[in-house]
């Protein structure tokens, strides 16, 4: 996936109210981005870490910047959680991901449950209906592990309990972790900072939810799904879902 373009290098001065940055760029303006990350961005909103912006001049905008990726412990991580979705609607698209190759029909935002959505619903005449949610991840605290999430999501544990009853009535169901960085060789559930999703990945993964993670390659230019990582399963989490 091709990053907005050009893109604009700076400095991180301060990541407040989640959804804004106060970026100095290189040619010395500061300039105030929107922050399309609702998460915590432990670790990736130190001021004085590398950011690069996307620019939009869109007059109906109302901040012209957006902040896209941070340079964090030697490398690139991507903090857009918006550009996942977009990843994975194009890795389905090449058949990128293997597991989830050779369906016919790729449908977006398909309503699941009581008031959710899931982010794609893939079919094929003789294949089971695939139901496929995504999540961000970019959280690394120790060695090459990617973690997830990184504060409470309880909405994202509701998507699991609604993955799960899918697969109860014999759908196929996949949660998806895309890791926006280029550091990690394996994926936990964060069972620290939300015991319960943790938890609630667990006991999806029982009722026969697919636990699916990839890895991005990053440049300032473009962030593709590359490789698949392996999931550290801990089965010493053990609360059941609501």
């Amino acid at each position: 996936m091709r990053l907005p373009q050009p893109m604009v290098r700076g400095t991180l001065v301060s990541r407040y109210k989640r959804f804004f940055a106060d970026v100095r760029l290189d040619d010395g303006r500061e300039v105030t981005a929107h922050c399309p990350n609702p998460g915590a961005m432990l670790g990736l909103n130190t001021p004085g870490l590398g950011a690069w912006l996307s620019g939009d001049d869109n007059p109906r905008r109302k901040l012209a910047w957006t902040l896209e990726l941070v340079e964090a412990d030697g490398g690139l991580v991507g903090v857009n959680t918006l550009n996942p979705n977009r990843l994975v609607a194009e890795a389905l698209a090449a058949d990128a991901i293997a597991e989830l190759s050779g369906y016919a029909v790729v449908r977006r935002e398909v309503r699941m449950g009581q008031a959710s959505r899931v982010d794609f619903v893939l079919e094929d005449p003789d294949r089971a209906r695939c139901w496929l949610e995504v999540k961000n991840c970019h959280l690394r605290r120790n060695g090459t592990l990617a973690e997830f999430p990184d504060c409470i999501a309880a909405r994202s544990a509701k998507h699991l309990r609604e993955l799960s009853a899918r697969v109860g009535e014999g759908d196929r169901a996949v949660q998806l972790f895309v890791i926006q960085r280029t550091d990690c060789e394996s994926f936990a559930a964060c069972a620290d900072l939300d015991p319960a999703y943790a938890a609630g990945l667990n006991a999806a993964a029982a009722a026969g939810v697919e636990v699916l993670c990839y890895g991005c390659d990053i440049t300032p230019d473009t962030v593709r799904i590359a490789r698949r990582l392996t999931w550290v399963h801990d089965a010493n989490v053990t609360l059941s879902l609501p």
